[in-house]
C-alpha cells in the first residue's frame, strides 16, 4: 500500500475513534438507544426494501427498454430518486413547525414536483439530441 493510503486510512480511523469518543462522552444512553434503532432501521430499509427494489426496477428496464434510451431513463431515476428522499422528511414536516422557522414554510411537495419535470425534461432533451446525432447522415456532420 502507498503512503497516500495508509496516511488516509490512519485519518479515517481516528476521525471514527473521535466520533465514537464523542457519543459516548457527550450523548444520554437514551438518544444512544435511539441512535442505534435509527441505524438499524436505516440498513433493514437499505438492504430489504431500497436494494431489491432497485435491481427489480434495473432488470425491469434491461428487458423492456431499448439499450438507446435506457441510460438516459436510469439517469433519471438515479437523480429523481435522490431528490426524493431528500425532500420526504420536509415534506412530511410541513406545518409542523412555527412561522418563525420559515424553512418549513415552503411548498416543497411543488418544488420536488418542479425538480421532478426538469430533470424528466433535461434527461428527454439528452436522449433527443443524442437520436439526432445518431440519425443524421455521416456527410452532414
Amino acid at each position: 500500500m502507498g503512503a497516500w493510503r495508509i496516511s488516509l486510512a490512519t485519518a479515517g480511523i481516528l476521525l471514527g475513534a473521535y466520533g465514537v469518543f464523542r457519543l459516548l462522552t457527550n450523548v444520554g444512553f437514551v438518544e444512544l438507544l435511539v441512535l442505534a434503532a435509527w441505524r438499524v432501521g436505516a440498513v433493514v430499509i437499505h438492504d430489504g426494501i431500497l436494494s431489491p427494489a432497485v435491481v427489480a426496477v434495473g432488470w425491469f428496464l434491461a428487458r423492456r427498454v431499448p439499450a438507446r434510451g435506457r441510460r438516459y431513463l436510469q439517469g433519471f431515476l438515479v437523480v429523481g430518486g435522490l431528490m426524493t428522499v431528500i425532500a420526504i422528511p420536509l415534506v412530511l414536516r410541513k406545518d409542523s413547525q412555527p412561522e418563525s422557522k420559515a424553512m418549513l414554510l415552503q411548498s416543497y411537495g411543488g418544488n420536488l414536483t418542479m425538480l421532478l419535470a426538469l430533470a424528466a425534461a433535461l434527461s428527454l432533451l439528452l436522449y433527443a439530441i443524442q437520436v439526432a446525432r445518431r440519425t443524421t447522415p455521416t456527410a452532414a456532420r
